[in-house]
């Protein structure tokens, strides 16, 4: 300390020199938040879509499985399963989904379940609590034991109600035939209730806007194959694909 009463003191300058070291890691600390921001707007939305992608891979894979098994127990028993399956008296007991768990590699489940008494009766709680894993897409919200691959069923369509469907009853080209389809989240069903899709459901998907993934949905055709189909499909084009034996074609497909 100076004994000069006229000197001016140093301390005012001190905390200048304090306030500009602490100005220079804020500024350096905001500088780092606004890259991080800019790194995060692009890589999350990135991230997002690689998701997106794999997920509808999955679905596809599944798709493929269940259109492979149809074929397998097609081969075996010369047609496709019936819709579901009744009583004596006509009750709805199983699900398609539940007689090809064997071509599945789901044969240990498959013995599990008593096929004379109904889908959600108690002896058959263990499969009603399970479900496998083809039957349920990645990207599915709806409860864990439910699904959104429901077969076509109706008059001219690959499935019928309580009875099988000869695979010669399918005369249009079976690369162009709709056999299971995706449906949106909010009609899925419990994977062994006998519950399906009617054309005029599928029809629906296009004016309520409704599909499996964003912008259409995906379906197994009865070649075997899976394809995505657009909302973007015309009905026309949708009508030909539901029916086995229009002698019509999927012009815009």
């Amino acid at each position: 300390m100076s004994d000069d009463p006229y000197e001016i003191p140093e301390t005012p300058s001190v905390a200048l020199d304090s306030v500009k070291r602490r100005r220079v890691p804020f500024l350096a600390l905001l500088i780092v938040l606004g890259i991080i921001a800019v790194v995060g707007g692009l890589v999350i939305p990135n991230m997002q879509r690689a998701r997106y992608a794999a997920h509808r891979t999955q679905c596809k894979n599944n798709l493929k499985q269940i259109a492979m098994a149809l074929e397998s127990y097609a081969d075996y028993y010369g047609s496709l399963p019936p819709s579901y399956t009744v009583d004596a008296n006509g009750k709805p007991l199983h699900s398609w989904r539940t007689l090809i768990l064997p071509y599945l590699d789901q044969r240990a489940l498959y013995d599990k379940i008593d096929l004379g008494k109904a889908w959600d009766d108690p002896a058959n709680f263990e499969a009603f609590t399970t479900i496998p894993s083809s039957y349920r897409c990645p990207s599915a919200t709806q409860p864990p034991n439910y699904t959104g691959y429901l077969g076509i069923v109706g008059e001219n369509a690959c499935f019928l109600p309580t009875e099988p469907r000869a695979l010669t009853d399918i005369t249009d080209s079976k690369s162009e035939t709709l056999m299971v389809f995706e449906v949106a989240q909010e009609q899925a069903v419990h994977w062994m209730a006998p519950l399906d899709t009617s054309e005029m459901m599928v029809l629906r998907f296009k004016s309520d806007g409704k599909e499996g993934h964003n912008g259409g949905t995906q379906v197994a055709l009865a070649d075997g194959d899976v394809r995505f189909i657009s909302d973007n499909l015309s009905l026309e084009t949708l009508r030909a694909m539901i029916s086995i034996a229009g002698n019509d074609q999927a012009r815009d497909f």
